[in-house]
């Protein structure tokens, strides 16, 4: 919804500049997305001008050269294209120096040879309407000074509101309704309704018929008959005001059904009465296979769920969605592209049949999504209007059919099924507010709230008796619905910070919330970024994965209504959404990926199970550069199995749960190059390189590498460590020794390592691996020689080479008794 700020301020006008404003709109429960500026900029460089003279350019037969007095001591030359251009008219100007609406700033220029000094402007060019054949004659500024600020005879500028509608708010789909917001917010007055002042009458009107076959879905019709109508272009603040909320404007008749759609809220449908076969209509449901040419040319078939308003002759229009072409009001651009262009318009449509109707919410939605058609008309029927607008977008309609058509209004209202249903009455407590709020709000603060969003408000002895609107009635149907607008209004910051009234309730994250942020801190500072992925996965996801028919993972819970066929079941491994988010990326530009995520699956472990597990996982992936470019390394190496197991190494520690790895194999990571991650016997997940065959099912060549883990046992391993202990740093030296030790080659280096750690006792700071070393002559077949970095350190005194040999002895005789391995001597 965008909402003209210089539109809204007609209803009502906060003393606020237009970013307060909408800040505070959105304080209070109606989103502004954006602030955007509507048309041009520098306004005092648009001026009223007086063409003194135009003649033809001497060098272009479609150019004319203009004297132009802009107010200044000498009249301006300019060179203009349009064909209507003629001395003596009143024009729109834009001096040197003026922003247009595409940001271009305007200056001198040579136009085939002559000089020009400014612009005489159509009316695109300020973006108040669509024309560019012409320019615009002011024939209504006529008695203005040249010179005088083009923004007093038009609306230049103006910035808008661009919101975000909730559902259920579909009151605030209005500029009234926005206003009434403010109002509420602000403080500022309101302005009547502009339907307040209703020039139509009550009673029938003659010679024409409506019928409504079903109620249920068109709970009220109404219709009314103008006569004498003239089809021309509207006024340009109307223009201006369509232009700034997102309309194009087309004619005066089709400009007054959006513009009311827009200020009240309630669609409406103009339809050229002499174009109604046999004077009437009829709501009913469509019959199988029927079809309906809609205005924008294409045939529509329907169903029998759908609902259309036909005539004698059939269908007319698809109701609450879109018009049908046999009933169009002429529009300008057709009616100029007739024989006797423009004047045809009088002859062409001179009744209009202006109907307002209310429709079946859901029922709207589902016609629109069956048909593939969505408009401006169906995105707020099916949020489900009340009958009471239509009579609202009736008199706001009549009165501008009246003002800008020349119309006569037939006595009489087509009024079947209003006017809606009878107003409810809530009590609000004063004991409930404040037990729900966690604060007190006072009850004349309640009252002035709900008065100011025109609810009905009553003195009770406990509290308030309120009326709800109608334009609330779909929202507002409890106690705690008239708490939420108290609360929402008086401001949800007021509130204190308070904890939910409950047995157990705790101000504080648990130890497992704890570490669930600490794990996703860690990947963050590793460089990687989290994504939020869908819960709900395709069902070939399981076979793009290539998990054989017996693996658990397959057992999903399958949706019985999924919202599309990529979405049809719950997921069992973050896998698929955090290869999604690769293969995204990657297709946008970035060479370098580094995602995570942190949610839930649902495992199913037996076939009969009624409801699954849901553990927490966290998982990452890393594709290509392993690290940053610089200019030492301007081409670092790719991200592989060992950069994912960095990410890991970085996640671990810092949960400081103790880990080791050993090769294991899972059908969708490449064999020799993944890894099972253990704590304490446990496997915890997976680690590894996705297999290509995979990866290439997402469309991804390079190595993606990454890992997999149940996060709760994660947790439980971390709080199973318990509470760290620290230890004084050392003063006394570090013994350092290099040792080569001889083993069989499927012996794991983390094995060789374990053994060393355990023999050697406190006394060993440190052991690594620093080389492997293969030669079947030297060292047998089968055998590899790993070198290993060994730091020996005394907390309390310094080590003698008696007692470091001491360690290394023991050392060799794990290493021949455990592993069948040797000291390599050199």
């Amino acid at each position: 919804m965008r909402a003209p700020v210089e539109w809204l301020h007609e209803y009502c006008h906060p003393p606020l500049e237009t970013r307060a404003l909408a800040d505070r709109l959105a304080m209070t429960g109606t989103e502004v997305e954006r602030v955007e500026r509507h048309g041009v900029g520098a306004l005092e460089r648009f001026v009223v001008g007086r063409v003194l003279e135009a003649g033809p350019h001497p060098n272009a037969d479609r150019l004319s050269v203009c004297r132009v007095d802009v107010g200044e001591d000498e009249p301006a030359q300019i060179v203009c294209g349009a064909p209507n251009v003629r001395a003596g008219q009143t024009v729109a100007v834009a001096r040197p120096g003026a922003v247009m609406p595409d940001g271009t700033k305007l200056k001198k220029a040579k136009l085939r040879g002559l000089e020009s000094d400014g612009m005489i402007l159509a009316e695109d060019e300020v973006a108040i309407g669509t024309e560019h054949d012409g320019i615009m004659v002011l024939s209504h500024a006529d008695g203005l000074p040249p010179g005088a600020p083009l923004a007093d005879v038009l609306p230049l500028a103006t910035d808008v509101l661009e919101l975000e509608i909730t559902p259920n708010r579909p009151d605030c789909l209005a500029i009234y309704g926005i206003a009434r917001e403010a109002h509420a917010a602000t403080g500022a007055p309101l302005a009547p309704p502009p339907w307040q002042q209703d020039p139509g009458t009550p009673g029938s009107v003659q010679g024409i018929n409506v019928e409504v076959e079903d109620p249920d879905l068109c709970p009220r019709f109404t219709a009314r008959v103008f006569e004498n109508v003239t089809i021309g272009p509207s006024p340009p603040w109307l223009k201006a005001r369509l232009m700034a909320a997102g309309q194009r404007p087309i004619s005066n008749v089709v400009d007054i059904t959006n513009y009311v759609m827009l200020l009240t809220g309630q669609p409406l449908h103009a339809f050229d009465l002499d174009r109604v076969a046999g004077q009437r209509l009829t709501v009913r449901r469509a019959r199988p296979g029927e079809g309906v040419e809609t205005l924008d040319g294409q045939t529509r078939i329907l169903d029998e769920e759908m609902v259309v308003i036909d005539d004698a002759e059939g269908p007319t229009s698809i109701a609450g969605v879109m018009g049908g072409a046999r009933s169009e009001v002429g529009t300008l651009r057709a009616l100029a592209s007739s024989p006797g262009g423009e004047h045809r318009g009088a002859e062409e449509t001179t009744r209009v049949l202006m109907e307002a109707a209310n429709w079946n919410g859901p029922n709207i939605h589902r016609t629109s999504l069956a048909l593939g058609l969505r408009s401006e008309a169906s995105s707020r029927f099916e949020k489900q209007l009340q009958p009471e607008q239509a009579m609202d977008g009736q008199a706001v309609a009549t009165q501008l059919m009246i003002e800008l058509t020349g119309a006569t209004v037939a006595p009489g209202t087509i009024d079947v099924g209003g006017p809606g249903p009878a107003p409810i009455t809530i009590r609000l407590r004063d004991a409930r507010v404040s037990g729900l709020l966690g604060a007190p709000v006072a009850r004349e603060r309640s009252a002035e709230i709900l008065r100011a969003l025109e609810f009905g408000v009553a003195e009770a002895d406990d509290g308030l008796d309120v009326t709800v609107p109608y334009f609330r009635r779909g929202d507002v149907t409890r106690e705690a619905d008239l708490i939420e607008e108290v609360a929402r209004i008086d401001g949800l910051d007021k509130l204190p910070a308070t904890l939910p009234s409950r047995h157990g309730a705790a101000g504080r994250l648990t130890p497992r919330q704890r570490i669930r942020r600490r794990a996703a801190d860690a990947l963050t500072a590793h460089g990687a970024h989290e994504i939020v992925g869908w819960s709900f996965v395709a069902l070939d996801l399981a076979d793009r994965l290539r998990l054989p028919a017996d693996d658990a993972r397959r057992r999903a819970v399958v949706l019985q209504n999924p919202m599309s066929a990529d979405q049809s079941q719950l997921r069992t491994t973050l896998l698929g959404s955090l290869l999604d988010a690769v293969r995204y990326n990657r297709a946008h530009g970035a060479g370098t990926v580094r995602v995570f995520e942190s949610g839930a699956v649902y495992l199913v472990e037996e076939p009969d199970e009624l409801l699954p597990r849901e553990p927490q996982h966290v998982g990452a992936l890393l594709t290509g550069a392993a690290r940053t470019a610089t200019w030492r390394g301007p081409d670092p190496r790719k991200a592989d199995f060992y950069a994912a197991k960095g990410a890991l190494t970085a996640l671990l520690e810092t949960l400081r749960v103790p880990f080791t790895v050993e090769a294991a194999s899972e059908p969708f990571l490449h064999p020799g190059r993944s890894a099972a991650v253990l704590a304490e016997g446990e496997r915890l997940g997976w680690l590894g390189e996705i297999h290509p065959l995979v990866a290439d099912g997402w469309d991804v060549s390079e190595v993606i590498a990454g890992f997999e883990l149940d996060l709760d046992l994660v947790a439980d391993a971390a709080i199973a460590a318990g509470v760290p202990m620290y230890h004084e740093v050392a003063s006394f030296p570090e013994v350092r020794e290099d040792l080569a030790v001889i083993v069989a080659d499927d012996v794991a280096a983390a094995r060789v390592l374990a053994v060393v750690r355990r023999a050697a006792g406190p006394l060993l700071a440190g052991a690594e691996v620093f080389d492997v070393y293969r030669d079947p002559e030297r060292i047998g077949e089968g055998k590899v020689s790993l070198a290993l970095r060994l730091t020996f350190r005394g907390r309390d005194r310094t080590l003698t080479d008696e007692e470091v040999a001491e360690r290394r002895a023991q050392m060799t005789r794990a290493l021949e008794d455990e592993l069948g391995g040797s000291v390599r001597v050199a």
